[in-house]
């Protein structure tokens, strides 16, 4: 056996080739360097040294003492932790006494649950604040602008920070967004690689930083949020949002124009599949991310594009048409 292929183990143990020879050492008073190579261990852990009387021999150290020395140095490593023990204590006492009055959380090292828009803004800000590379974000409409407003506002310098420190940011909306003012503001105020597109649909809200951590909603609940470290989870995360941005159209800094087919818009067409499938209007509304109201009007101009008297009849003309077979 060479020292390479020498099993690692720890101190409180001896491979079968070390107690061997150990005891072979102890046998005969000494044993040659060349045996000893099998099992480094020996001299690693001081149970073998060099002979004064021949240098080509190595002598055993008595068992008592090396069993001494061993338990001295366990010994220190013991109240070297049972310091850093104290130390830690030291340092997170206050800390805890400021902390006292917030609910504890379940919190794993894989996740960590955070309450309240501030905890969470807090949470992100400290997340982006050690970020350099790129951060994927999902952003769905809620229909309150006076929210998505502060929220852009609150998050305009820490996303101008990353993209200092040569960071780069994708945003995915729905493409009720395009055409938003505070929307097309922000980018227009960021500097750097920043892009932004848009589908018909997106997820529930995403955040991923650095491919390593990810935030998102706890049950549609905007003021709880997720904070998620597991790898299996982030990658999961990524090739979704991957695969989104491949389908979604450009919206920032470049942006394409959506072609309509037949008098027939990419808005009308993402409701009439909606439609077929038997959604609602409110349904409809909320899965494209507009309000009731603007879902009926598009509806209604569909309805008269395709020449429609009725919501079945509109059905039946939205398959005869083949407008969601068409590439838009």
């Amino acid at each position: 056996m060479s020292p390479t292929s020498h099993p690692a183990h720890d101190a409180e143990e001896l491979c079968p080739a070390g107690r061997q020879l150990y005891e072979q050492a102890l046998r005969k008073g000494w044993i040659h360097i060349e045996d000893a190579a099998s099992a480094p261990c020996l001299v690693d852990r001081g149970l073998l040294h060099p002979s004064v009387e021949d240098p080509s021999r190595l002598a055993p150290v008595a068992p008592v003492v090396a069993l001494h020395e061993l338990l001295r140095a366990s010994e220190e490593r013991i109240a070297s932790e049972w310091r850093r023990k104290e130390r830690l204590a030291d340092t997170f006492a206050p800390l805890m006494q400021i902390d006292s009055g917030r609910p504890l959380t379940a919190d794993t090292p894989a996740h960590r649950m955070h309450s309240g828009s501030a905890q969470i803004n807090a949470a992100i800000s400290r997340v982006m604040a050690a970020a350099d590379q790129e951060v994927l974000s999902v952003q769905p409409s809620t229909h309150k602008s006076e929210v998505h407003e502060a929220s852009q506002a609150f998050s305009l310098d820490r996303d101008q920070a990353l993209l200092d420190r040569g960071g780069r940011i994708r945003t995915l909306y729905q493409h009720t967004q395009r055409h938003v003012p505070f929307v097309i503001a922000r980018y227009e105020k960021l500097e750097g690689n920043v892009e932004a597109r848009t589908l018909d649909e997106v997820t529930d809200r995403l955040l991923v930083v650095d491919r390593s951590v990810a935030f998102i909603p706890v049950s549609n609940t905007p003021s709880v949020a997720l904070e998620v470290r597991h790898p299996a989870l982030i990658a999961f995360f990524v090739t979704t949002f991957e695969r989104l941005w491949r389908l979604a159209t450009p919206m920032y800094p470049d942006t394409v124009r959506q072609p309509s087919l037949n008098g027939v818009t990419p808005r009308q067409r993402a409701i009439a599949a909606l439609l077929v499938e038997g959604h609602t209007d409110a349904v409809i509304a909320d899965r494209l991310g507009m309000n009731v109201r603007t879902a009926r009007v598009h509806i209604a101009k569909l309805a008269a594009t395709l020449g429609s008297d009725s919501r079945a009849q509109l059905g039946y003309l939205i398959g005869q048409s083949g407008i969601l077979d068409q590439e838009g």
